[in-house]
C-alpha cells in the first residue's frame, strides 16, 4: 500500500558521487513533475557537469523523499572562497538555477527541503544564483528558517513561441522588411538543416566548437569555451540530453558542408539556444545567422508548444531588434541566524563588486574591448 498524501517525508544529504550518478531515474520523474524546472536541472547536465569540473568531497545535494519517491532536490557543492559557500552545481557556464519539487506536494517538499538545507548550510552562506522569476526556489527562500538576502543578478531576453511571420510583426516596419530581405537570401543560398542523432554529438560538437571559436576570433571568445573539460561537459551533456528529448544539436549545411551548428536546451517551459557556431564566411553569402537560428528555433518551440523561446543570458543590442521581454534573474542569499554577519559580510562584497563594474563601464567605455583583447591572449 502506497503511503497517503501526508505522509512523512525524510530528508537526506547525498555527498557521494556514485549516489549522485544512479539517481537518473528519479531525478528524472522529479524533473518532469516539477513545472518551473529548466534544461540546467535535468540530471544529464548536473551529472555531466559535476564530472568534469567537481571536486572530491565537496558535492552537497539535500534529496526530500516521499517513501520511496524522490519530491524535491537541491544540487549544491561546497566551495572555500571568498569564503564558506554552498553554490549551485553547474557553475557559471549554466545560465538558470532552480530547486526541484514536485508539483502535487509543494506545501510539504519546500519547508523539508528549506529544513534540510538549512542543516547543511551550519558553517557556509547559501548563495543561489541565477534563479528565474516563478522558481521554486523562490517558494524556498519565503520558507527559509535563518536570514536571507535578495539581489538581483543577470539579464535574460525571451520572446513568446508564435509562428516565425508573428514574431517579425512585433519589430518596426523598417526592421520587419529588412529581416524578409534577409531571410530570402538565406533561403537563396540553398541552407538545409539536419537534426544531429545521439551517435553524432561527438563529431557534431567538435564541428560547433570549431566554428564558435572562428568566428569570435579577434573578438574576445569566452576563454571556458576552448577548454577541454567544456568540450567534453557539452559532448556528454548534449549527448545524454539528445537521447532524452531534453536537447538537440541542429547543423546548418551548405553544399553538403557544415557552416553553423546550434545547441538547444529543451523544457515543458521553454527552449533555450545555449551555444552556436557558425562560419564567418557566411556573411560574403549574405547569409544573417541569428536570423536564421531564431527562425528555426521559434518554430520547433511553436511546433513542440513550448510556450517560451529565451535568448538566456546576455542583453546584447542583436536580441533588442525582436521586441523580447526583459527577465531579470534573481540571486538568493541564506545563512543560519548564527551565520548572518557572513551573510552580511558576503553580501556587501557582492554588491561592492557589482557597482564597481558598472563605474568601469561607465568611466572607461573601452573596457569591453579591453576584456576581449585580454580573452583572446587568454585563449592563445
Amino acid at each position: 500500500m502506497s503511503p497517503g498524501p501526508a505522509a512523512a517525508l525524510s530528508v537526506t544529504l547525498c555527498r557521494d558521487p556514485r549516489q549522485f550518478a544512479a539517481l537518473e531515474e528519479p531525478w528524472n520523474r522529479l524533473l518532469r513533475a516539477c513545472p518551473t524546472a529548466t534544461p540546467f536541472q535535468s540530471h544529464a547536465w548536473l551529472h555531466s557537469w559535476w564530472l568534469s569540473y567537481g571536486k572530491d568531497g565537496r558535492l552537497r545535494i539535500v534529496l526530500v523523499r516521499r517513501g520511496e519517491e524522490l519530491v524535491g532536490a537541491a544540487a549544491l557543492m561546497l566551495v572555500h572562497r571568498p569564503l564558506p559557500l554552498l553554490v549551485p552545481l553547474g557553475g557559471p557556464i549554466t545560465d538558470y538555477f532552480d530547486v526541484l519539487v514536485s508539483a502535487e506536494y509543494t506545501d510539504l517538499v519546500v519547508p523539508a527541503l528549506a529544513r534540510g538545507l538549512h542543516r547543511a548550510a551550519r558553517g557556509a552562506v547559501v548563495d543561489l544564483r541565477e534563479v528565474r522569476p516563478g522558481a521554486a526556489a523562490e517558494a524556498l527562500f519565503k520558507h527559509w528558517p535563518g536570514v536571507g538576502a535578495q539581489l538581483t543578478d543577470s539579464t535574460c531576453m525571451e520572446l513568446p513561441a508564435l509562428p516565425f511571420d508573428e514574431l517579425v510583426k512585433r519589430m518596426p516596419a523598417s526592421g520587419a522588411q529588412r529581416v524578409r530581405a534577409k531571410l530570402r537570401k538565406t533561403d537563396a543560398a540553398g541552407i538545409e538543416e539536419h537534426d544531429v542523432a545521439e551517435q553524432e554529438v561527438p563529431r557534431a560538437v567538435r564541428t560547433l566548437l570549431r566554428l564558435h571559436e572562428k568566428q569570435w576570433r579577434g573578438r574576445g571568445v569566452t576563454p571556458e569555451h576552448l577548454r577541454p573539460r567544456f568540450a567534453e561537459h557539452l559532448t556528454r551533456a548534449t549527448r545524454r540530453m539528445v537521447r532524452a528529448g531534453e536537447g538537440r544539436l541542429t547543423e546548418f549545411r551548405l553544399d553538403g558542408k557544415v557552416v553553423a551548428a546550434n545547441v538547444t536546451l529543451l523544457s515543458a517551459g521553454l527552449s533555450g539556444g545555449y551555444l552556436y557556431g557558425a562560419d564567418p564566411d557566411l556573411r560574403t553569402r549574405k547569409v544573417d545567422v541569428a536570423t536564421l537560428l531564431l527562425r528555426h528555433e521559434a518554430g520547433r518551440a511553436y511546433a513542440e508548444g513550448r510556450p517560451v523561446v529565451s535568448f538566456l543570458r546576455g542583453d546584447e543590442p542583436y536580441k533588442n531588434h525582436w521586441r523580447p521581454e526583459t527577465v531579470v534573474n534573481q540571486r538568493f542569499l541564506l545563512a543560519t541566524t548564527a551565520l548572518a554577519p557572513l551573510l552580511r559580510l558576503h553580501e556587501s562584497q557582492v554588491t561592492g563588486r557589482e557597482r564597481a563594474v558598472d563605474a568601469l563601464r561607465e568611466a572607461l567605455p573601452a573596457a569591453r574591448d579591453w576584456r576581449a583583447r585580454l580573452n583572446e591572449l587568454r585563449v592563445r
